[in-house]
Formats: structure tokens, sequence, C-alpha cells
């Protein structure tokens, strides 16, 4: 498991991936092992869009290389029809080889999340 030269890089290509928070963790973005790939995370956006109640949403980061899942956001309330920026470009993430971004809310169906990031190789 390698990740990439980012100072002396090949292809940077922009992508943004969407999904609806289910009640049950699903994976949002992937760097799928031995990619060859550096994905870095510009930004990370909740949103509720039911229009009278607020729900939770978290947020995990799964370092194969550590091993570990860590929180980025636990249970964060969301207001309704209201947006939550998680990460922004001045909290970017570098996700390696094998990392996984994957997030689920206090109820299915309520929460959208978009993360736009950056495919390094």
């Amino acid at each position: 498991m390698a990740s990439p030269n980012i100072v002396n890089v090949a292809t940077i290509r922009g992508n943004t991936n969407v999904a609806t928070l289910g009640a049950t963790s699903g994976n949002i973005v992937t760097n799928a092992a031995s990619s060859g790939k550096v994905f870095k995370i510009n930004t990370v956006l909740l949103s509720n869009f039911d229009g009278t109640t607020a729900y939770d949403a978290t947020l995990t980061l799964y370092s194969a290389r550590a091993g570990l899942t860590k929180n980025l956001v636990s249970t964060v309330s969301v207001p309704a029809d209201a947006s939550l920026v998680v990460i922004d470009k001045t909290t970017a993430i570098y996700m390696e080889e094998g990392d996984i971004i994957a997030g689920l809310a206090s109820a299915a169906s309520k929460i959208d999340v978009t993360i736009s990031y950056e495919d390094i190789s």
C-alpha cells in the first residue's frame, strides 16, 4: 500500500460523489487498495431536506494504513431545511489507498451528503 508522490503527479481529476444517508453505515468515497492514487477531500456537505425535523448524521474515515476508523463528525445535528459544512478547503483530508469515508443518519433518506475531491495519480 503506497501513495503516489503528489509533488510529481501525472493527473489530477476533480470528482463529486453524492449520496443519501441511510440508517446503517454505507460507503460514500472509497480509494481502492493498490489504486496508485491519493484523494484530496476538499468539501463535505450535509444537507437535511426534511422541512420540519432536525436529524443527526455521523461520518467516519477508515484509514487502511492505521487500520482504524475515526469520526469526522459524530451524531451532529443538521437542522431542518439546512446544510452543514463538515470539511472545506481549509481542512482538507488526504485519503490514501484503501481509505474509506462512510456515513449514516438517525433516519434513513433525510440527509444528503456531497463530497468533492481531487483524484491524484
